[in-house]
């Protein structure tokens, strides 16, 4: 059994993705840059604001202002708090787990936590919350998830990460940690998610947190869900 299981947010804890590709997108469009949902997933999902604000600028031409970061976060938030769900049997996952875990997402320390207060989920994982704004470089650099691991006081070869995104695995994989790739999100039929996440070779690919107690225990077995 590993000793600590740590859990990206967005899309693996909170079905989010759908929700804040629409805001990005709807914002992005309304300063007059049109991005397919297809593009945005495969260039934005899993990253950081940051890194999507670099790549807004330099693949697209539009220089995001603070002003655009506000009613992005505005509609986001409201959004949430009316519309966001848990991925389906999360809770009862982590609750039957039988390992300390944890979360390291790329968003904003509040977004997070308004996603898992909305959600259900803060009570089972506050205060073990960790954001890519701790950092100097967001995913898919290995730094939150070695930053998440030191902070637990486990060394990354005993972590296990949970992740959605092909820069999430990637990141968890360069910090030397065994990943399961969630497909299981709303979003995954939307970007060919389980095509792309498989391509990284993760440990084991699952769509159904109901499985994950049982995979977590069993993944020194070569098997794929």
């Amino acid at each position: 059994m590993p000793d600590l299981v740590i859990f990206d947010c967005d899309g693996v804890l909170v079905d989010s993705e759908p929700i804040s590709i629409g805001v990005l997108l709807e914002v992005i469009g309304e300063a007059g840059v049109s991005i397919d949902e297809e593009t945005a997933y495969r260039r934005f999902l899993g990253r950081s604001m940051a890194s999507i604000i670099g790549t807004v600028q330099e693949e697209f031409g539009l220089a995001v202002t603070d002003e655009h970061l506000a009613e992005m976060r505005a509609r986001l938030y409201e959004r949430f708090r009316r519309e966001l769900k848990p991925i389906s049997n999360v809770g009862w996952a982590i609750d039957n787990i039988g390992v300390p875990c944890c979360v390291a997402s790329s968003s904003q320390p509040e977004r997070i936590r308004l996603s898992l207060s909305v959600t259900g989920l803060l009570e089972k994982l506050e205060p073990r919350i960790f954001s890519s704004t701790m950092v100097k470089n967001g995913k898919p650099a290995p730094d939150l998830f070695l930053h998440a691991a030191r902070t637990m006081g486990v060394a990354p070869s005993g972590c296990v990460v949970i992740e959605d995104s092909t820069a999430g695995i990637e990141a968890a994989k360069r910090a030397g940690m065994r990943v399961l790739a969630f497909v299981g999100g709303s979003h995954a039929p939307r970007c060919a998610l389980r095509e792309a996440v498989s391509a990284l070779d993760p440990d084991l690919v699952f769509d159904d947190m109901r499985q994950l107690p049982k995979l977590i225990a069993s993944l020194d077995t070569p098997q794929k869900a």
